[in-house]
């Protein structure tokens, strides 16, 4: 959902469809994404984080603990931060990645940051900034990045995902060839070596 915010990715059907199907419900395309890998360096690096922020002083708590279910009238949103370090009335939610930077790493903490007050009580009236960790470098998002624009078009995208009718298809070989939806589910699904035909370039 994300990537849709942020327009790395157009097609909305493919998330309407996950938000009415449960994870083991369809028929997956095999992946070649080395989950165990990217599970080790991820847990590594918040165990990394967590240690730097508690030497701070800061009460920190990780990922399961920060799990949270946001309920609309018409849709749920949920999430589950990597680390969210807490002192007095304020404190900062970090997201740790270990892959290359993208716009929608922003949002995704934004949305934790919006979410988060709203859902667990301990943290109403808490100031949240948040953090994205990369192996190389750190950005930080003000709590005031959380405006009216930002939950406006949140606000808009859940309300397309969870409406009654199929979302728009936007087939494309780029986004395809990242979703494990198959076509027995989406019959327009992109072939994942599709090229365009009938255009040459000379260089």
């Amino acid at each position: 959902m994300t990537r849709l915010l942020v327009g790395e990715n157009s097609c909305e059907w493919s998330s309407w469809f996950r938000a009415r199907h449960e994870g083991w419900s369809w028929d997956k395309v095999p992946g070649s994404f080395d989950q165990v890998g990217w599970q080790l360096a991820h847990t590594a690096a918040i165990h990394e984080n967590r240690l730097r922020w508690e030497e701070q002083g800061y009460a920190v708590f990780t990922e399961n603990q920060n799990s949270f279910t946001l309920r609309g009238r018409q849709a749920a949103l949920g999430g589950k931060p990597d680390l969210i370090a807490l002192m007095g009335d304020s404190g900062t939610i970090i997201d740790v990645k270990t892959g290359r930077p993208s716009p929608s790493h922003g949002v995704q903490v934004m949305l934790y940051m919006y979410a988060v007050p709203r859902v667990m009580g301990q943290y109403r009236g808490v100031s949240l900034d948040g953090k994205i960790v990369y192996t190389d470098h750190q950005v930080d998002i003000p709590a005031m990045a959380v405006d009216e624009t930002f939950i406006r078009n949140l606000s808009q995208l859940v309300l397309r995902l969870s409406a009654p009718e199929p979302a728009r298809r936007v087939p494309s070989p780029r986004e395809c060839g990242f979703c494990d939806i198959s076509p027995a589910d989406c019959p327009e699904r992109a072939a994942d070596d599709a090229v365009a035909e009938g255009m040459t370039e000379d260089f």
